[in-house]
């Protein structure tokens, strides 16, 4: 089953893990050391995530490192962007509102 990035993030653990590794690459088991779960649960969570391309493998000897996919990222925010720009519109219409009232009652 192909998942999508939204799918993907929705699970709080897998945002634990992109958070984690958003600065350093890291390896499963580095990434497993900082949850209460199991080595097989971890590696479960970084398929779906690289399923997504939300993060990307790099080989270097023996070990695998996971890194995150900057590109897919930015997807996340441009859909994201879309209300932010509904958001901020309507609190500077609040803005203004208060502002009136407040002006009314001096």
């Amino acid at each position: 089953m192909r998942r999508d990035i939204f799918q993907a993030i929705a699970d709080p653990t897998r945002r634990a893990i992109i958070t984690l590794i958003a600065l350093q690459a890291m390896t499963p088991n580095a990434i497993a050391d900082n949850f209460h779960t199991t080595r097989q649960s971890v590696s479960k969570h970084l398929r779906i995530l690289t399923e997504c391309e939300l993060v990307k493998q790099e080989q270097q000897g023996r070990e695998i490192y996971y890194s995150l996919e900057i590109d897919k990222m930015k997807e996340i925010d441009k859909w994201i962007d879309q209300f932010r720009k509904i958001w901020e519109t309507r609190f500077n219409q609040l803005d203004k509102v208060l502002s009136t009232i407040k002006k009314q009652k001096k």
